[in-house]
């Protein structure tokens, strides 16, 4: 499919309705289940947490709710996401998708660098997770499996999908958008000490949407630089 058709600026009236819906369902989930297992975890001891099994696997409703927002809209106002957003990946998408996901993953390393040696102890959300799985267990895997595929997918739905088909509707430079999509990104992750590290790494996954004018480009590169992390949280 054409860029051109992927941008379609005539069909994107529904877009911020796609984008405020599946991000207000992912806060409206983080509410829920925060509220759901607060006595729950009142007393952990963090240094020997408990064990949650398939409990581990609800870490990521939320975020699943990411997604399912603006493909719901999608497909109930526009065209479909795959014809909205473009995330049938073609052989372009890949190459572009997998050379800015290695950007990425270097923007990563070198600001992670710098920024572990003003914060040297941080814990990030995927070393969370690992504490609460007991161990490579099936839901361990099946959490790394979502931090490589399911992630990707559904965040990038709501960025470079949803975000940027309503500000491009809107004829908003390319560049503001990219930069746009990724602050949202950076945010989305609720880690601080990471935030320049993240906004870096949503400029190059963006980067790759906007080569190609497609979503699937920005959900490989995504992968790619979730990849490492995904390994991390189940070998870590």
């Amino acid at each position: 499919m054409a860029e051109q058709d992927i941008q379609d600026t005539g069909r994107g009236h529904w877009a911020f309705l796609a984008f405020f819906t599946g991000l207000g369902g992912y806060y409206l989930a983080t509410l829920v289940l925060t509220a759901a297992t607060a006595d729950r975890f009142a007393e952990v001891d963090v240094t020997d947490p408990p064990v949650l099994g398939p409990l581990l696997l609800l870490i990521f409703l939320p975020n699943v709710l990411l997604g399912l927002g603006p493909a719901v809209v999608s497909w109930r106002l526009g065209r479909g996401p795959n014809r909205d957003f473009g995330l049938w990946p073609t052989a372009r998408d890949l190459r572009v998708g997998l050379a800015m996901g290695g950007a990425a993953l270097l923007a990563a390393w070198l600001l992670g660098t710098i920024l572990l040696r003003i914060n040297p102890d941080p814990t990030t959300s995927v070393e969370r997770i690992g504490a609460l799985s007991g161990g490579r267990t099936v839901w361990l895997a099946a959490a790394a499996l979502f931090v490589f595929l399911g992630a990707p997918l559904t965040e990038e739905l709501l960025t470079r999908g949803a975000l940027w088909h309503a500000l491009a509707h809107h004829r908003i430079p390319k560049g503001v958008i990219l930069a746009l999509t990724a602050l949202v990104f950076a945010f989305l992750h609720e880690e601080s000490w990471r935030m320049l590290g993240l906004f870096a790494q949503g400029l190059a996954i963006g980067a790759a949407r906007m080569i190609t004018g497609r979503a699937a480009s920005s959900v490989v590169a995504h992968a790619t630089n979730n990849l490492l992390p995904a390994v991390y949280l189940y070998t870590g």
